[in-house]
């Protein structure tokens, strides 16, 4: 498979140099737009904007969703889980207003619709993992005379980490997509989300794809990193996939 895929790889990049399409910038091009982004216009300072804004949008988005989704083992807060979920066919611009009277501008406002935008999908996936635990570990955990509440904590929490690790994961991938649109709507703080709109408006090719270079790299090193830190955790879960 690792074979295949360098394989791909080195396909891909063939048709990028010598691609008939003359309106996609050469790989130089974007080279040399990625060095002048870098050393002339802070592309660097950008991006650590943009990355702790996405980590601090990422820690709220954990601490308010899985919350939601433990409590969920009780009917009283099933509604209200699932009216969140629903919250996903939900356009951000037209809650931009909204967010802004309770919030405020700026960086806050910010943070709030990155939190709303993964929020109502960690807690749909989240969700739908908890409710696929079969009875029979709360009832095997209850034969072992444990209270309702280590039955939840060992049943549902440490039960369902190494799937709440990899809801955490693709939540991550989905803050990274949705930060240019976010960053667009409030520039007060910049970011690297900013600069590709304003690369984007003048029709500047090159500077786009070094940007969207930059976001995919960092974007497949959070993700691996994320995916190494599960494999460590949670070795057992690999052991799963494999018998399967």
């Amino acid at each position: 498979m690792r074979i295949v895929v360098a394989v791909q790889i080195v396909l891909a990049l063939v048709v990028w140099f010598f691609s008939p399409f003359q309106v996609l910038p050469t790989p130089s091009e974007v080279l040399a737009a990625l060095g002048k982004l870098w050393m002339e216009q802070g592309l660097g300072q950008e991006l650590i904007t943009s990355f702790v804004l996405n980590i601090e949008a990422l820690a709220w988005t954990v601490a308010i969703s899985l919350a939601l989704c433990y409590f969920t083992v009780m009917p009283f807060f099933r509604p209200i889980t699932n009216a969140v979920a629903r919250g996903r066919f939900l356009g951000l611009i037209g809650l931009t207003f909204v967010f802004t009277l309770m919030v405020g501008g700026g960086h806050r406002l910010k943070v709030a619709l990155l939190v709303f935008g993964m929020t109502v999908f960690f807690v749909t996936s989240m969700a739908a993992e908890i409710a696929a635990i079969p009875k029979s570990k709360f009832d095997h955990a209850r034969t072992l005379r444990m209270s309702e509440w280590r039955v939840v904590w060992e049943v549902v929490v440490l039960g369902t980490f190494d799937k709440a690790i990899e809801v955490f994961r693709q939540n991550a991938a989905i803050g990274w997509m949705m930060l240019t649109m976010v960053e667009g709507i409030s520039r007060a703080e910049g970011g690297i989300g900013a600069m590709l709109l304003n690369q984007n408006k003048h029709f500047h090719l090159a500077e786009v794809f070094a940007i969207q270079l930059v976001i995919l790299t960092v974007g497949l090193a959070q993700d691996f990193a994320i995916g190494f830190f599960k494999k460590i955790v949670c070795p057992y879960a690999e052991l799963t996939l494999e018998r399967r």
